[in-house]
């Protein structure tokens, strides 16, 4: 295990994921407000920049989840635009980060290029994208395109893609734009470039519509965990957003992004990696725990839970008993039982995978969709969780962790007022902002 001491302790980076259309939010809490009110999004927003946090995390859906015909319930609170929402934090913080999530699939590098580096200028350098793919043809739906790209093209499109956005970025010198007290402001066309692409996705002839922004190009964000993923964002990510949240999964996904990202010729301190985790807190260990329990069978109700085996299945397994054994049936093979949502892996496999854990610790249906789809938690004192978030970073497991409340929009206090301190006090966390944009944050 690798484990740094002394001057040598890495600095814990930290993200605030506003909590929205997910099966982490506990909408039955009195203490939970709106997903879609702007109030919401400064609460979190304004929370994360007092802490100090690099960045606001914002992901994107452009299409409700259905299940078996139906709009999911956890996803009728809506959806609202990632642009607009970040383009209005923008003048409500003053240093935090502002990220969303942009499909490479459904959407033209020049327009996301143009939205990119907009937010970049209203905001001084602090936009960042997390750059995600789709070969859903139910998403798809929406578009002009429908579900046109094959699953193989996904990542060959959002290279592409990236390829061009960054043309875009690039096409304006920095000395572009001329201040001349006698004349005014005044562009050189000159220093202006067009950008020229011919390639099997786009095929585009234009120029950018506004100078170079504050960053140049902003902060790039990747999830990908497949083998095409893991190349994609060793490639171009400044930081991989993941699930491996582990300490030994951690250490491994860790090790092998960096040295992909070394394997292009990139130092691989400048690809950062960030599990998403949620935390829970108490007055004592045991008081953390039971909190735990009763918030994530708030997460994973009865009917979830059944959704949720349903997904795996994909047959009606209604009839069966939440707090009984897992179904003695076979998975079918009906794709359409849930739309819009990832799928991992072999039905059959996971229901082999499952079963098995099942049996050997004697878990029910709810019992195990609670084990199997829980996020990296963290669960303790404020103490005991400041520990252990530094124990993931010191031991080469992540170089930070991007946090998920189970509450909206107060879900980030407690942690902001009781933890970050601790921290602090270790010397692994900043006390204030040293720089201005999202790259200043990040180290890069």
């Amino acid at each position: 295990m690798s484990r740094r001491e002394g001057k040598h302790r890495k600095q814990i980076h930290l993200a605030a994921h506003f909590p929205g259309v997910n099966n982490t939010t506990v909408w039955s809490s009195p203490e939970s407000g709106s997903q879609i009110e702007f109030d919401s999004f400064i609460h979190l927003a304004q929370t994360a920049e007092r802490g100090f946090f690099d960045f606001f995390f914002l992901a994107e859906g452009l299409r409700l989840r259905e299940h078996r015909g139906r709009i999911h319930d956890l996803d009728v609170v809506g959806r609202p635009d990632t642009f607009t929402v970040l383009a209005a934090l923008a003048a409500v913080t003053d240093r935090l980060g502002l990220t969303g999530t942009i499909n490479t699939t459904f959407n033209e590098p020049f327009e996301v290029a143009r939205q990119f580096a907009t937010l970049d200028h209203l905001s001084d350098g602090r936009a960042g994208w997390n750059v995600v793919t789709s070969s859903d043809a139910f998403t798809g739906e929406n578009f002009r395109r429908g579900g046109f790209l094959d699953h193989s093209d996904r990542y060959k499109r959002a290279e592409e893609f990236v390829t061009v956005a960054r043309e875009f970025w690039d096409s304006w010198s920095p000395d572009a734009v001329i201040a001349d007290r006698e004349n005014g402001i005044y562009i050189d066309p000159n220093r202006i470039r067009v950008v020229e692409h011919r390639g099997p996705q786009f095929d585009v002839r234009g120029v950018s519509t506004l100078p170079q922004a504050p960053q140049g190009h902003p902060v790039l964000l990747q999830a990908g965990d497949s083998g095409d993923g893991r190349a994609f964002l060793a490639k171009y990510a400044d930081a991989a957003f993941t699930m491996h949240s582990s300490l030994e999964a951690g250490q491994a996904y860790y090790a092998d992004v960096k040295g992909r990202a070394a394997s292009y010729g990139r130092d691989p301190d400048r690809l950062k990696v960030f599990p998403a985790a949620t935390f829970v807190l108490g007055d004592s260990a045991e008081d953390a725990v039971e909190k735990a329990h009763h918030i994530r069978r708030q997460q994973v109700s009865p009917q979830t839970a059944i959704a949720m085996l349903e997904q795996v299945w994909q047959r009606d397994l209604s009839a069966y008993d939440p707090d009984g054994p897992l179904p003695d049936v076979e998975p079918a093979d009906d794709p359409s039982m849930t739309q819009g949502r990832v799928r991992h892996g072999d039905p059959k496999a996971v229901a082999t995978a499952w079963r098995e854990r099942a049996e050997a610790d004697g878990l029910s249906i709810r019992e195990l969709v609670i084990a199997v789809t829980s996020r990296q938690q963290f669960v303790g004192t404020a103490a005991q969780v400041a520990e252990e978030i530094d124990l993931h970073v010191q031991s080469d497991a992540c170089d930070g962790f991007i946090l998920v409340p189970h509450l909206t929009p107060g879900g980030l206090d407690e942690f902001v007022d009781t933890v970050v301190p601790l921290l602090q006090e270790r010397d692994t966390f900043r006390s204030g902002y040293s720089g201005v944009t999202l790259r200043d944050h990040l180290g890069l």
